[in-house]
């Protein structure tokens, strides 16, 4: 069942742009996804600063909750521009602490945000929706024994990465009993949880989502074995193209997988949902971003750009969303 968004606390403030206030953008951040939330959040910045609205970068640099309520309150902000990727930006803290503060925010609100940064549950929603998604198993810290037998089922190569997190920190893709442990315990070494999927053949494809509506489909082609850290952030390690090679008829199939993953999460404002497209043309969704990376080159803003939307209007249209929505 679709999640429907309840909070109501936005709803009612109808202010035109001119009218936003100060625009406070949260980058950094205490996780493994730092360096690339400030490269958001400064890019961000810069663009909001052009477009004539005040605002002030701030960075957070640590995942204390009085600590962190006591610096956004400190700035005196109207609205903040969540630009802070995987825990404590993804995972619905942050979206706590400025709920808690009564301030606008963009994108989704904490029980979406929390859906959406744990795979497992996310998984579980989707393939009892009707979604695909591949094969996996769950396994926690505290109970993993390196002696299980496991995963025989799932068959060679799997994919092993953390339950929360993403920019594929902790990932690996395992061709062989022999390389399983070590994967595991690198997963392991970013999050308490971790989840192990079979490898599915196919093309990479992301969809970005804004204002419930799907933008142009992204086929990206690493240079590296799979798209790891190095072919997401490294200069000419991965080609995209702007919009995927697809027949209009499977175009249209992964486009409405992503969207109703994205409504299923009851995510708002932009997400990116990543899926494989199967040999046999069929959508398998791997994960969905709620704060996806916000670069003039990062996917979500070449998919927008693809339709006319430059970057200083898409960061313009996520503040006006901010005022506007109805947040889970």
């Amino acid at each position: 069942m679709i999640v429907k968004r309840q909070d109501k606390r936005a709803q009612g403030q109808d202010k035109s742009l001119s009218r936003v206030g100060r625009i406070g953008v949260l980058m950094g951040g205490p996780s493994s996804e730092r360096e690339i939330s400030l490269k958001s959040g400064k890019a961000i910045y810069e663009s909001l600063k052009n477009s004539g609205l005040e605002a002030i970068a701030i960075d957070i640099n640590t995942d204390d909750i009085q600590a962190t309520s006591q610096l956004i309150r400190s700035q005196k902000i109207d609205c903040a521009f969540i630009a802070l990727h995987g825990r404590f930006g993804e995972d619905g803290q942050i979206q706590e602490i400025l709920d808690r503060s009564g301030l606008v925010y963009t994108g989704s609100a904490v029980e979406a945000s929390r859906r959406a940064m744990n795979k497992v549950v996310s998984h579980e929603i989707f393939s009892s929706n009707g979604l695909a998604v591949p094969r996996y198993r769950a396994l926690n810290k505290n109970s993993f024994s390196k002696d299980d037998k496991f995963f025989a089922d799932l068959g060679f190569p799997l994919v092993v990465k953390p339950v929360t997190g993403g920019s594929s920190i902790g990932l690996s893709l395992v061709d062989s009993q022999g390389s399983l442990i070590e994967a595991i315990d690198l997963a392991f070494s970013y999050d308490e949880s971790i989840i192990i999927e079979e490898y599915i053949k196919g093309r990479e494809l992301t969809v970005g989502i804004l204002n419930e509506e799907a933008l142009p489909v992204i086929e990206i082609i690493p240079k590296n074995k799979f798209f790891d850290f190095q072919a997401k952030y490294q200069s000419g390690m991965t080609d995209y193209i702007v919009p995927a090679k697809l027949e209009k008829e499977v175009t249209q199939r992964v486009k409405q997988a992503a969207l109703l993953a994205h409504k299923l999460l009851g995510c708002f404002g932009c997400s990116r949902v990543d899926l494989i497209l199967s040999r046999d043309n069929l959508p398998f969704i791997l994960e969905i971003n709620t704060i996806p990376g916000f670069t003039s080159t990062s996917l979500l803003p070449k998919a927008a750009k693809a339709v006319g939307i430059e970057f200083n209007q898409l960061c313009m249209k996520l503040i006006e969303l901010a005022y506007a929505q109805t947040r889970v």
